[in-house]
C-alpha cells in the first residue's frame, strides 16, 4: 500500500524549496497571533495601523534572526565545518551562501511594496519570501563586492516560454546598461544548438541592439557570451558576423574538470537516459518523439500537443533516478529537467556553465556573480545547480527580471 509519506515525497517535496518553506513556517506564527476573524470594515484605521505595526515588527525580528543564522552558517563553512551549523540542522538541504543576506532590510523594502504586514487573511507567501531573498541577495552582493558578472537563463527569464528576445523587450536596455558599466553578461541556456544562427534567432533583439549601440565601446560589446546546452557550447559576440555570434572552440574555455569527461561515458549516459525516456513515453502514452543531440537527449511533443505537468515531472524524476543510480551517472554530471512542454537530459549542468563563464572572463569569483533564472526547485529545474557556482535570484517572469535589474541599479546607485 502506498503510504502518505511516499505520496507527500513523490508529489510535493520536489516542488518545494525547503529554506523558503521553513521561513514561511516561522512567519506563520505572528500572522496567526496578530490576525483577527473580524471584517476589516469593522475596525478603525488606528486599530488597523497598530496591528500592522506590531506584525511588521515581529516579521522583521524573525527575518533578523534568520539573517543571523545564515551568518553563523557562513562562518561554519569558512571554518570547514559546513554540516554543523544550526541552520543546517534546521534545514538539512540548505546550501552555500557566498555573501551575507540582509534579510531584515530586504523584508522592510518588500513590505513597502507588497504590504505583507498589513494583510490579515493571507499569510506571507512563497512569492513574498522568494522576493525578499532576492532583495537580500542583491544587497549582499553590492555591499560585499562589485557585481562583475550577471548570467541569465533564457525562457521565462528574458522572454516568455518558447518566445524570442525581440527588439521591444524592456530587458534589452537594462542589459546594455550592465555592459556599459563594465559588467560581463552570460546567457546560460538549456537550448543546445551547435550553430550560431539558431541562437541569433532566439536573441536577435539583444544582439542587434549591442551591434548598433553607439554608447558601448568595442571592449564592452565583447562582454557578452552565450553558453548553450547548459555547459556545452560557447559563443562570443562577433560584430563582423551577420548573426552577431561566433563559436568558441571547447579547448579555449573548458574547465580542467570538464576535460576529464570522455566521449565513451557521454554516449553511455545518453544511451541510458534515452532508454529511460522511451520507457516513460510508452508507459505514460506521451504524444512525444525522442530527439538525440551531441550532448543531450530528450522527448518533445508532436503535432503541437501539450503534455501535462504531472507527466513531465514523472518523466524527469524517473530518468533522473535511473541515471543517478548508474555507475556512469556517478562519474559524469548531468541535468534532467522539465522544459515546460518537453523533458531533456544534458551533459553537465548550469553550475558548470556559470563556472565556465566566470573562467572565460578571467576568473570571476562566485561572490561577484549573479545568476538570474526561473527554475530553482530541487528536481526537474535546471537553474538549481547554479547555486553551487554563484549567488542567485529566483524570478517568475521576464517582468520580474526587469524589476530585479532596476532594483540592482538602485542598490548600486541609490540616487537613481
Amino acid at each position: 500500500m502506498t503510504t502518505r509519506y511516499r505520496v507527500e515525497y513523490a508529489l510535493k517535496t520536489h516542488r518545494r524549496d525547503q529554506l523558503i518553506e521553513w521561513i514561511k513556517g516561522l512567519l506563520a506564527v505572528p500572522f496567526v497571533l496578530h490576525s483577527h476573524p473580524i471584517a476589516l470594515t469593522q475596525e478603525s484605521s488606528e486599530r488597523l495601523n497598530s496591528v500592522a505595526a506590531d506584525t511588521h515588527q515581529r516579521y522583521a525580528e524573525i527575518m533578523r534572526d534568520v539573517e543571523n543564522l545564515i551568518l553563523d552558517h557562513i562562518d561554519h563553512h569558512d571554518r570547514d565545518a559546513p554540516g554543523k551549523s544550526k541552520l543546517k540542522l534546521l534545514v538539512p538541504t540548505v546550501g552555500t551562501f557566498f555573501t551575507r543576506l540582509h534579510l531584515e532590510e530586504a523584508f522592510k523594502y518588500q513590505d513597502q511594496r507588497r504590504f505583507i504586514s498589513r494583510r490579515r487573511f493571507v499569510a506571507p507567501s512563497f512569492n513574498d519570501i522568494r522576493l525578499i531573498l532576492n532583495s537580500a541577495q542583491l544587497q549582499g552582493l553590492v555591499r560585499a563586492s562589485e557585481v562583475q558578472l550577471v548570467t541569465f537563463d533564457g525562457d521565462v527569464t528574458l522572454y516568455d516560454d518558447g518566445a524570442c528576445l525581440t527588439p521591444e523587450n524592456p530587458v534589452i536596455p537594462r542589459i546594455l546598461r550592465l555592459l556599459q558599466q563594465g559588467r560581463k553578461v552570460g546567457i546560460v541556456t538549456a537550448a543546445g544548438y551547435e550553430e550560431a544562427p539558431k541562437y541569433y534567432g532566439r536573441l536577435h533583439g539583444l544582439l542587434d541592439a549591442i551591434h548598433q549601440s553607439t554608447t558601448l565601446t568595442p571592449a564592452q560589446k565583447q562582454g557578452i557570451i552565450v553558453m548553450g546546452g547548459e555547459s556545452n557550447f560557447l559563443f562570443r559576440f562577433d560584430p563582423d558576423s551577420e548573426v552577431r555570434l561566433t563559436y568558441v572552440p571547447r579547448e579555449e574555455w573548458l574547465l580542467d574538470e570538464m576535460r576529464t569527461w570522455n566521449e565513451k561515458d557521454i554516449k553511455e549516459l545518453l544511451d541510458l537516459a534515452e532508454s529511460a525516456l522511451r520507457a516513460c513515453a510508452a508507459n505514460l502514452s506521451l504524444p512525444a518523439a525522442v530527439l538525440r543531440k551531441d550532448r543531450a537527449v530528450g522527448v518533445y511533443p508532436v503535432n503541437g500537443v501539450r503534455i501535462n505537468r504531472e507527466q513531465l515531472e514523472e518523466t524527469v524524476l524517473v530518468v533522473q533516478n535511473t541515471v543517478e543510480r548508474s555507475a556512469v551517472g556517478a562519474r559524469l554530471p548531468f541535468c534532467a529537467f522539465n522544459g515546460g512542454n518537453d523533458v531533456f537530459v544534458d551533459i553537465g549542468d548550469k553550475s558548470w556553465g556559470v563556472r565556465a563563464c566566470q573562467r572565460y572572463f578571467g576568473g570571476i569569483d562566485p561572490s561577484k556573480t549573479l545568476h538570474i533564472g526561473d527554475q530553482f526547485l530541487s528536481a526537474g529545474a535546471n537553474d538549481f545547480k547554479a547555486r553551487l557556482a554563484s549567488t542567485t535570484a529566483w524570478i517568475a517572469s521576464p517582468a520580474e527580471t526587469v524589476d530585479l535589474l532596476d532594483e540592482l541599479e538602485g542598490a548600486v546607485n541609490p540616487s537613481t
